[in-house]
């Protein structure tokens, strides 16, 4: 990943209402949530939501897809992972973690 999508990711989340989207997204699973579901649960106008989506869907951090008439979004699991990868590739001096849970591995070594 380059700088660049990384900066463009994270500025997606640097907002309240997008990381609450974000995070209840991934509460959904790759299931998703209906967008009016989104809406209601968090409280956000049709019009504010639809603006926090286009920012996110251009981040490549959720997906969207239609059914029926309904358009359901979901978290970008890939684009997540591709981002905790870039920002933890260089943990423990740039060492590869061999524990299975890597960040709970190069925590325990880098603190």
């Amino acid at each position: 990943m380059e700088n660049k999508a990384a900066v463009t990711r994270l500025a997606a989340l640097a907002q309240d209402t997008r990381l609450s989207i974000f995070r209840l997204l991934i509460t959904a699973g790759p299931e998703g949530m209906a967008v009016g579901r989104i809406g209601e649960t968090l409280g956000v106008a049709p019009a504010t939501l639809s603006f926090h989506l286009k920012e996110m869907a251009h981040a490549q951090l959720v997906l969207a897809r239609q059914e029926s008439r309904f358009i359901f979004y979901s978290a970008n699991y890939a684009a997540m992972n591709e981002l905790l990868g870039f920002l933890t590739e260089n943990c423990c001096a740039g060492t590869p973690c061999e524990a299975e849970d890597e960040l709970a591995s190069c925590a325990g070594k880098c603190n």
